[in-house]
């Protein structure tokens, strides 16, 4: 019997016929409601589809007004509270009035009587409809053939209809109007339609998969469904959908000018995209490599400017100094004006931080008139930034050099790759390695980039790099590379840059015009002395913004028109002073040796502090050291026990001592030879209770025979004596010759004095000339001679 009304559960992309058993996914709160209280009743259910099938919690107006009575057959709960609901629709059915709506529907319904009589023409109706259908279920793969044997055995023309409309492929409206039609003359009508259509649409899925098959043979089987998609496309017209985009392509091809191998691997690729769907994985991978391929600057170069006074008048207004680098860049002009395609040098620049590297390569750029890109290698450890990376790959992309030419739109730019001693290596490949092929003259005419796999010309590109320390650097790659080294800047040099080129950009970067701040000179010198020590003007730049900042908030406020910034205003605007000239109060004592040490960022100076204690001979060695320095100190110990009797030590001196060494700070790692004079100068002055001079700073390795070895980083070493307020330099006789690259104004605050072995290192820095003595086991130990140094004081 039917009921007079039964809860509505909504189906939101599915139509329900009489007879039809379909599985249903039951998700929100309403509908398991509605199904608990089913299963636990008659189990009867109104199923009735969505107008809309969004809809997540349709009300009776989303709705349709037609459909299924059915029967919950099963149910399956699950942990999430939804359910797996099995149906089977019995009868069409009208809805009538909703009687409730919360928590789910129920409505009160209709189900009309279909009488039917068995007329001829219906008759004919049900075998046209019945053998359409067969046809239909031999032409999809997606029917089962047990279809064909259910609607052969059904003699009633209402269930045949319902059987073959639910496994009809048709849309959901046209589904739902054929549950709607209760007449079974239209509903035969409506099939008949739908059937020719589906019938239509297959047959011709099927000419095109055998005009496809006819054309393909094995070796393009690979191409089956581009090509069958093709053939749909066709048959539809769509077929010129990527014309417009191929022959954009072929435009910017001819417009390229590519080099033959190129344009050949660029024709292939414009040929396969041709063929492919938009929507095909390959065709944005081949669209992405033809961007790549034919934005390249192929044969575009930038026109050098050759004139050298004005490449003269833009590195000096950029940089101060630095007169071995502009007169290299000012040659290179002069022989490209002479020889149109001579190859572009590839210049390093090294030095330590602050010394403008990174701003010169852009300087060099202006005075050249070519593109500038730069980008860092530090941290670098993949070799696929420098090659690219295989096509193959997802997300693939060209390396780093290739990037940057194509960035510059140039086939001759000036490229700066920074901080190259920074680059690393690990499981992925070894950049430094790749770099040898981009920084070779003799092979980077022909550079071939993983991602391209087409030969670049980067010949005429200018390459620079950049390092702080050049030992990190392989040699192979360091041998590539014309090294030109930037010294660190004197006192001097700093104050002229500071009023040249820091305080004007500053007062400009602030808004401040001339008038309003004024820093003496006096001032500049303060701030580098006692505000920063280093060796380049970086920290002495942000010392003076500082400045700007503090003057330009007191203009604003109104405080004053016009500032003077004397030394006596520093505490007050940068705090208290950071550097004081502390040598002579460390070394005021005995035990305490001044010596000078290099870092990939300047010189400094180091402090070594021995001390004594009763003990059995032994030695502790603290702050860090490395195993040369260590090596040193005990050197500087064997030869000061071989030579005790010299010293005056009293007998057994060395057997009933221990010795304490330490290098302040103790934090961070320090090795090297060239501690060995100050530690044997320390040892010999904790030993005889001597003081070692405070204006005194030596270096140099010593050998156990006494002889004062020489060591490397002299510039560096000099110029932090001269911050640091040293007045006398000791250092080894082999080493004088380096003084040359000592900038005059530096030489001119120091004397030097030249060392052949520790009894000089003692005399000079402990005992007065006439407490020193001569090694009975030695040659006696001459004065040192003067050295005929350009404007270098020696001491005898």
């Amino acid at each position: 019997e039917n009921p007079e009304s039964v809860p509505i559960l909504p189906l939101q992309d599915l139509v329900i016929f009489p007879a039809m058993v379909a599985p249903l996914l039951v998700t929100t709160s309403s509908s398991t409601q509605l199904i608990d209280q089913v299963v636990s009743g008659n189990r009867l259910v109104g199923l009735v589809t969505q107008k809309n099938a969004e809809v997540e919690n349709p009300a009776k107006g989303d709705l349709h007004k037609v459909g299924c009575l059915g029967r919950v057959l099963k149910m399956l709960k699950f942990p999430d509270e939804s359910m797996r609901v099995l149906v089977q629709g019995l009868r069409r059915m009208k809805i009538g009035e909703y009687t409730q709506e919360e928590p789910y529907l129920v409505a009160r319904i209709q189900v009309p009587q279909e009488r039917v009589s068995d007329t001829a023409e219906l008759v004919a109706l049900m075998r046209h409809a019945s053998k359409e259908f067969q046809k239909i279920i031999d032409a999809s793969p997606n029917l089962p053939d047990e279809l064909k044997m259910s609607a052969s055995n059904l003699e009633d023309p209402s269930k045949l209809a319902d059987l073959i409309a639910a496994n009809l492929n048709i849309t959901l409206t046209e589904k739902q109007k054929l549950l709607e039609t209760f007449n079974v003359y239209e509903r035969f009508g409506l099939l008949i339609e739908a059937l020719e259509k589906e019938l239509n649409v297959l047959q011709l899925g099927s000419e095109i998969q055998n005009r496809v098959n006819t054309a393909l043979s094995k070796s393009q089987r690979d191409y089956f469904l581009r090509e069958q998609l093709k053939q749909i496309q066709k048959e539809l017209g769509e077929s010129e959908g990527t014309s417009a985009e191929v022959g954009e392509l072929r435009k910017r091809l001819e417009d390229a000018k590519l080099p033959e191998e190129a344009a050949k691997i660029a024709r292939k690729e414009i040929e396969r995209i041709e063929v492919m769907p938009p929507s095909s994985a390959e065709y944005t991978v081949s669209r992405s490599y033809l961007d790549w391929l034919l934005g390249m600057p192929w044969r575009v170069y930038t026109d050098d400017n050759l004139d050298l006074r004005r490449a003269r008048a833009i590195l000096d207004e950029d940089h101060y100094d630095m007169e071995t680098i502009k007169e290299r860049i000012l040659e290179f002009l002069a022989v490209l004006k002479l020889k149109k395609d001579k190859q572009a040098p590839i210049l390093c620049l090294a030095g330590p931080p602050g010394v403008g590297k990174t701003s010169l390569g852009r300087s060099i750029a202006r005075a050249l008139g070519r593109k500038f890109v730069r980008f860092s290698l530090g941290g670098l450890k993949d070799e696929a930034e420098i090659r690219g990376h295989r096509r193959t790959y997802v997300g693939a992309l060209p390396g780093r050099i290739i990037q940057a030419v194509r960035k510059s739109n140039s086939a001759n730019p000036v490229i700066m790759l920074d901080e190259i001693d920074k680059v690393g290596k690990d499981f992925r490949g070894d950049p430094s390695a790749a770099l040898l092929e981009v920084l070779d003259p003799e092979q980077n005419s022909d550079f071939s980039d993983h991602y391209l796999e087409v030969p670049f010309d980067l010949s005429r590109v200018m390459f620079i790099t950049t390092a702080n320390w050049l030992d990190p650097i392989p040699a192979a790659l360091r041998d590539r590379m014309e090294v030109l080294e930037l010294r660190g800047y004197t006192e001097l040099e700093k104050m002229r840059i500071a009023n040249e080129f820091l305080l004007p950009h500053q007062r400009s970067e602030h808004g401040l015009k001339s008038k309003q701040i004024t820093v003496p000179k006096t001032t500049i010198s303060r701030v580098i002395t006692a505000y920063t020590r280093e060796a380049g003007v970086r920290n002495l730049e942000r010392e003076i913004a500082n400045i700007c900042r503090k003057a330009a908030r007191q203009i604003v406020e109104g405080k004053k028109t016009h500032i003077t910034v004397l030394p006596k205003d520093l505490s007050q605007l940068l705090g208290p002073e950071k550097y004081d000239f502390e040598v002579a109060e460390r070394t005021s004592i005995a035990g305490v040796a001044t010596a000078l040490a290099w870092t990939p960022v300047g010189g400094e100076i180091l402090f070594i502090e021995a001390s004594k204690m009763p003990g059995k001979g032994s030695m502790q060695l603290t702050g860090s050291l490395g195993e040369v320095m260590r090596e040193s100190a005990h050197a500087a110990l064997t030869y000061l026990k071989a030579n005790a009797n010299e010293l005056h030590l009293p007998e057994g001196y060395f057997l009933r001592t221990d010795f304490h060494v330490h290098v302040p700070a103790g934090a961070t790692p320090k090795d090297g030879p060239s501690a060995g004079v100050a530690m044997a100068a320390a040892l010999a002055s904790i030993s005889l209770g001597k003081k070692v001079r405070g204006d005194v700073a030596m270096t140099g390795e010593i050998s156990l025979r006494g002889k004062v070895l020489p060591v490397g980083g002299i510039k560096e070493k000099v110029m932090a004596a001269a911050r640091a307020g040293i007045r006398l330099v000791l250092l080894p006789e082999k080493n004088i010759r380096d003084l040359e690259d000592i900038p005059p104004e530096v030489r001119k605050k120091l004397r030097f004095i030249p060392l052949r072995n520790v009894q000089d290192v003692l005399r000079h820095a402990i005992f007065d000339k006439s407490v020193a003595s001569a090694s009975r086991n030695h040659q006696p130990a001459r004065p040192a001679p003067r050295v005929s140094a350009p404007r270098v004081a020696v001491a005898s």
